[in-house]
């Protein structure tokens, strides 16, 4: 357990929450290393409700039964394996579960592969539980407790003075987010920014172990990340694909060391005040690229550069206005650093799931690195033409 003295903590208790449910997680955590053809896929049927597909490993090689009823996020990769568009899996799974199942298990007999079935037993009944991913036998085993053993050292002692902001565990990946309370300054008058850390996993191969440098603008806490970044894919030397049984802890740990100390030497990195200057000092200059269309046409364009979906507009937009209201961007013009924060407050909207947070994060990177020649696009956007 956390002591609760530690500067890093904020009032809210969400470190020694997180990590508390990291602990939960970990009692219940068993991974499997098996070819598929020893496998059974199977969906059940729910009446009023979606089925429940399901991954059966019979007694074998002294591993009992184990009957694993799949998330979203390990149904979504099986599709994926057996090359199904997601849309199309869903659908079978609820209007023709016993088609879909004969085409899983045909496939999985006949075009054998070693997978890495990762799960979280019942502990009220042993034989069942969740299959929590479905992945490569070469899927590196770098977990959550990993990640922080490796990473809180660094962030208690850095000199960057590191509090939480928040943090989040979802199916798809832990976040842990912090600001210092060392390194701050003004970007322009009145807009004051702080270093900020992003340190995120996936125990379910939706991405890579990270470390990213964030930008905080203080007046609303919108978050965007800068060019300092770490990433280490889960990937290891395959194991046999046909090899069936528990993975044991030994095996889990093995590779672990080397990313651990990369992660610990990181983390101490992206804490310095050089670091910092460096990104404070590009959005100065952000400030400084002015934006001479319309706030609508910017928007407008700025969202046809980023490949955004049309429904963004609107909520780019309204990041737009409340950014325009905040202290250090009120100055009657728009600018870069503007159209910056006002991509990072979607991801700051409540509406908004954490799992969608940090893809408005990367997008406030990319508006603060844009091309001369798209970023002239949206400086310089034409007035839409309305149809008559």
């Amino acid at each position: 357990m956390l002591n609760q003295n530690l500067e890093i903590e904020n009032a809210k208790g969400t470190l020694q929450s997180i990590v508390t449910q990291l602990q939960d997680a970990a009692a219940r955590k068993e991974d499997y290393v098996a070819p598929t053809r020893d496998l059974q896929f199977r969906t059940q049927i729910n009446e009023g409700e979606d089925n429940q597909p399901q991954i059966v490993m019979e007694r074998k090689n002294g591993v009992p039964t184990k009957i694993l009823s799949t998330n979203d996020v390990a149904f979504q990769q099986v599709a994926t394996k057996a090359d199904l568009d997601i849309r199309t899996a869903r659908r079978l799974r609820d209007d023709y579960p016993a088609h879909l199942d004969g085409l899983m298990n045909d496939i999985w007999q006949k075009e054998n592969k070693g997978v890495m079935v990762r799960s979280f037993t019942d502990q009220r009944d042993p034989e069942r539980g969740i299959a929590r991913a479905f992945l490569s036998s070469s899927f590196k085993t770098f977990d959550n407790e990993h990640f922080m053993a490796a990473a809180l050292p660094q962030l208690i002692e850095s000199e960057a003075r590191w509090k939480v902001v928040n943090a989040t565990l979802t199916e798809r990946r832990l976040y842990l987010r912090l600001r210092s309370l060392a390194h701050e300054g003004e970007a322009a008058v009145g807009d004051v920014v702080g270093l900020g850390l992003l340190g995120s996993n996936s125990e379910t191969g939706m991405g890579s172990v990270a470390l990213q440098q964030l930008l905080w603008t203080l007046a609303c806490l919108n978050g965007m990340e800068t060019q300092n970044k770490m990433r280490s894919t889960h990937v290891q030397s395959a194991r046999g694909e046909d090899h069936y049984g528990l993975l044991t802890d030994e095996a889990k740990e093995a590779d672990t060391n080397a990313l651990s100390l990369k992660l610990r030497d990181i983390t101490g990195s992206f804490g310095s005040r050089e670091s910092f200057d460096a990104a404070l000092e590009q959005m100065r200059n952000a400030h400084g690229d002015k934006v001479s269309a319309g706030p609508a046409d910017a928007v407008n364009a700025l969202c046809g550069v980023l490949q955004l979906p049309k429904a963004a507009n609107a909520k780019v937009l309204d990041g737009l206005m409340s950014t325009l209201g905040q202290v250090g961007f009120n100055t009657g013009s728009i600018s870069r650093a503007t159209l910056v924060n006002s991509v990072t407050a979607v991801g700051n909207a409540e509406s908004t799931g954490p799992d969608e947070v940090q893809d408005w994060m990367k997008l406030g990177s990319r508006v603060l690195n844009l091309s001369p020649s798209s970023w002239k696009q949206v400086a310089e956007a034409e007035p839409v033409a309305v149809a008559a």
